[in-house]
This record gives structure tokens, sequence and C-alpha cells, in this order.
């Protein structure tokens, strides 16, 4: 099952007798275990009813045990496994498995890892139970997954806001998450919308060189304000605007402009699908693209691999951050 179908279904009070969640993304894992946590049993039925256990502290024994007993005052009790990945002999569980009690849930939260679907155990969760297996995103997925993080949590983002948090948070989702809702609580008593602004103001941002802006110069080919940016980099490589992710996000925009040669439909929804962007950013790259040729793309994926270590300290020859910086908008514009 997909993570929207098991949250649409628990939030229609549709109950499995297991939940078998595993994966390398950890925040579609915790969301679910999270709702089932904090919304199945009432305050009052939490305390006879549910029981959250660790993997490293348990047997497989233990867990039958405590799923084999029926409510009481209620109509479900929730027996939650959490670090399912570290309790020994799992195998053991399949008995359970193959005669589970319809009154309870039994949420196995198995992180960082895919469980094995050729065991029995995976084949019989599927079957009867709710399975969800994720993967770490694709760059091009961050955006429309911060757009659901958004959904979750109630709060209206525009495009710009989506692609600076997509830039600067990369695809940690439960990072991602902590940071929207802290958005939230900033914008609640005037908007019901996360702008750019807010995330500059509140992520600590520059306004005019973050490298979303930066982006934009090259591929406008802003001498000017491409220098000016250099001197901001080379002054502040901190956070966001160190290196290592700096260097890494000039990469995938050029990277993209590159695809966006090779693209035979250039329709804007075509290009917005195929480089996964915000239709709003399409534009970007059209203009880019009409500025940089394909040869040039590739003399710049050099100069980018050169200068990442180059500011790293590699063959500097003692150029300061700020010379690097201007050295390496210069090449590529030129």
């Amino acid at each position: 099952m997909t993570f929207e179908a098991i949250l649409k279904d628990l939030k229609n009070k549709i109950y499995k007798p297991i939940y078998l969640l595993s994966g390398e993304e950890t925040y579609y894992i915790d969301v679910i275990t999270e709702y089932i946590e904090k919304n199945v049993l009432t305050d009052s039925e939490k305390s006879f009813n549910q029981t959250i256990v660790y993997g490293r502290d348990v047997e497989a024994n233990d867990i039958i045990n405590y799923c084999k007993r029926y409510p009481m005052m209620a109509n479900n009790q929730v027996v939650i496994l959490k670090e399912a990945q570290d309790l020994d002999n799992f195998d053991d569980l399949l008995p359970y498995f193959e005669n589970p009690l319809n009154s309870t849930l039994l949420v196995i939260n198995y992180r960082y890892k895919k469980f094995d679907s050729r065991k029995k155990i995976a084949k019989i969760a599927t079957k009867i139970g709710a399975t969800l297996v994720t993967t770490k995103l694709y760059d091009n997925q961050i955006p429309k997954a911060i757009e659901g993080v958004c959904n979750e949590l109630n709060v209206k983002i525009e495009p710009k806001a989506v692609n600076l948090l997509a830039e600067y948070l990369g695809g940690n989702l439960s990072k991602i998450r902590k940071e929207i809702e802290k958005l939230k609580v900033s914008i609640e008593k005037k908007s019901d919308t996360i702008t750019s602004t807010d995330v500059e103001k509140n992520i600590g941002i520059s306004k005019d060189y973050n490298i979303f802006e930066v982006q934009k110069m090259l591929g406008k080919k802003d001498i000017l304000k491409a220098n000016k940016a250099a001197i901001y980099l080379g002054n502040n490589a901190k956070g966001f605007n160190h290196p290592v992710p700096a260097i890494g996000n000039l990469f995938s925009f050029f990277q993209k402009v590159f695809t966006y040669h090779l693209l035979k439909d250039k329709s804007r929804n075509n290009i917005a699908s195929k480089l996964g962007i915000n239709p709003f950013f399409v534009q970007d790259y059209q203009t880019a693209a009409r500025n940089y040729h394909p040869r040039k793309i590739v003399e710049i994926f050099s100069l980018l691999r050169e200068y990442d270590l180059k500011i790293k300290g590699v063959n500097a020859n003692a150029l300061q951050p700020v010379d690097l910086w201007k050295e390496l908008f210069f090449k590529i514009m030129h």
C-alpha cells in the first residue's frame, strides 16, 4: 500500500491487524506509527490497551503475548514495535502473523532498510495487513514530498518557498517537517501560506544571495550580481552556504539545464515533469539553456569538480574563498 492509502484508511478508522513499515526513508514510517500511537485509542483507553516496545529490549515471544491479549473496555488494542530491525529472531513472530487477533493492531516500525519481501512474514502481512516500503527520495521527488508534508499539516506553500526548502534541506523529510511546523507557527497570525520570504527569514537564508538566486544570476549571466554573490558566499561559508551543498546545488542546476537541451517536447508541462520542477520555474531553465550550450555545460561540470576541491583547500594556491568563488563564476559565464 502507499503511504497516502494507509493514512487515509487510518483516518477513516479502517484498521488492519498488522502494519509492516520498512525502508530507507524513515519519515513515512514514523508518521504512520505516530498517527496510530496518538489516534487509534483515546487517552483513557491507552493505559490498558497500548504497548510500546523496542526491538533491542524485547523477545519475539513477548510481542506475541502482548498481541494475544484482548482489549479492556475498548474495541482495539495497539502494540507498537519500534526499532524492529534490532529484534533478534524476527521470524519467530511468524506463528502470530499466521493467526493474528483482529482486535489488535501490531505496528512493526522497521527503520533504515527494507524488510525482505521474500519472507513468509512479509507475504502474510501484505495479504492481511498493510505493508509499506520506503526509499530515499531522488532530488526531483523532494518538492512534491514537501508539498505533501504541507498538506498533512494543513498549510499552503508557494512554489518558490518549496524550491528553497528543497535546495537547502535536501531529502531529510523529518527535518523538513520540523521546519515547516515552525514556519506554520510563525505565519499563523498573518497568513495561511508559507512564502519564500518566510523561509528566508526563519531558516536564515540570505534573500538576495541564497543558492536559488545564485542559480538565476548565473542562468541569466548577470555578471554584476554574480560577483556580489561570490563575495557573499566566500564570507558566509556556513550552513546552507557551505561549499559542499552550494557546489552540489549548482551541479544539479546545470544538470537540469543539460537535460532541457535533450528534450524533444519543450512544452512547459513536459519540461516541469522531466526536470522534476514546479512549472513556475520553467522560464529560469529556458533562459539558462539559451545562454549555455551543451558543450559549455560539460565544461561547467568540470569546473565545478575542480573548484569543489579548491574551495576545500586542494590546489587552491593560497587563494581565499571569495577569490575562488569569483574565479569560478567568471569561468562559468565566459
